[in-house]
């Protein structure tokens, strides 16, 4: 019988108690609230790479976009010639049978990126209008600035 009931006594004093669970979940508290702004701002900085990195891989398609037919798309072409033959003029001759890549990406904040041919500071410019959404300011990301971000 004896052996019976400290099997019971075992059994009740193995949980946890209501003020243990508070210092966990006040110390879990605590290293999120340490943590999470850094992963917020990591956010961010990923944010500008990934950018960064879909305008180097437009520009490479253009790139060989402009091998296969010696111009760049203009302007009104847009970047959707990389995906789909232009019907505008100048007409591709020698526009690759399935484009030059499968669909375009949006920029990391939804927006589309932005095709100018020709363009100001080279041959082309692609951009994304950056976090704010707005062309022309600071925080535009392009061909011009993305070494700025790679590195």
């Amino acid at each position: 019988m004896k052996q019976h009931n400290s099997i019971n006594n075992k059994r009740k004093n193995t949980g946890f108690s209501l003020i243990e669970v508070m210092v966990v979940l006040l110390i879990i508290g605590i290293m999120a609230g340490m943590i999470a702004p850094q992963i917020l701002g990591n956010q961010e900085e990923a944010q500008l790479k990934s950018a960064a990195i879909d305008i180097q891989s437009l520009e490479n398609a253009l790139t060989q976009y402009k091998l296969s037919n010696n111009v760049f798309p203009t302007t009104e072409q847009g970047l959707e010639a990389l995906v789909s033959e232009p019907t505008v003029d100048p007409i591709p001759r020698n526009y690759r049978k399935n484009g030059y890549i499968t669909r375009l990406p949006n920029d990391p904040w939804n927006n589309p990126y932005q095709l100018i041919s020709p363009g100001e500071l080279g041959q082309i410019d692609i951009f994304s209008n950056g976090p704010d959404g707005e062309p022309g300011t600071e925080d535009d990301i392009g061909n011009w600035n993305i070494s700025d971000y790679l590195n």
